[in-house]
């Protein structure tokens, strides 16, 4: 098992803090997918604009939270944690997560909420159902962008694009339960395959 990624010392003043909460209402508008989907502008915003994030905080709050029970939005408020902890106290980490978690949910819960009751009433309009349909390239391109980054930045290896290649077809083509890839996956990596 990896160490936890080092912390950074950052000074962050208020017009930091807006920004960083302006940003997160930004992505809320675009998580047309969930937060995961925008995830490699926050990585351009966090780690390469900003530097409040290192490589291996971003990549460690992504695992942690899809690895966690739970709504994996909850990597957003690992990197609220992570910046706020950057900055140099537990009450800044607190408070990291207080504006990542209520930027990015409070549009896009505003949004869908008005959206789908709109949607529930108008279901039988052929531009509702060809916008529902035209939404998933959308949605399933955001998530690809969100693979490559985390890939390309772990140096990945050929091997995992082919394993990653095969999951997805697997996955696709068959009605294999999610978890079993994901006991094979865990698998691999205790034995230090992946």
């Amino acid at each position: 098992m990896s160490a936890a990624p080092a912390t950074m010392q950052l000074a962050l003043g208020w017009p930091d803090w807006l920004n960083l909460f302006g940003h997160f209402l930004l992505l809320s508008m675009m998580s047309l997918g969930g937060a995961i989907s925008t995830s490699s502008e926050m990585h351009r915003f966090l780690v390469e604009q900003h530097h409040w994030l290192s490589q291996d905080q971003f990549n460690a709050a992504i695992t942690l939270a899809q690895a966690a029970p739970g709504p994996n939005v909850l990597f957003v408020a690992l990197m609220g944690w992570h910046v706020g902890l950057n900055a140099g106290s537990l009450g800044a980490a607190l408070f990291g997560v207080l504006v990542t978690m209520v930027g990015i949910m409070t549009p896009s819960t505003i949004i869908t909420y008005t959206a789908a009751r709109w949607g529930h009433r108008n279901r039988e309009l052929r531009s509702v159902r060809a916008f529902k349909q035209g939404m998933a390239p959308v949605v399933i391109a955001l998530l690809l962008s969100t693979a490559w980054i985390l890939a390309s930045s772990a140096g990945a290896a050929p091997r995992l694009w082919l394993l990653a290649v095969a999951s997805g077809l697997v996955i696709w083509k068959t009605r294999l339960h999610l978890l079993w890839l994901l006991a094979a996956g865990a698998l691999l990596g205790a034995f230090g395959l992946v």
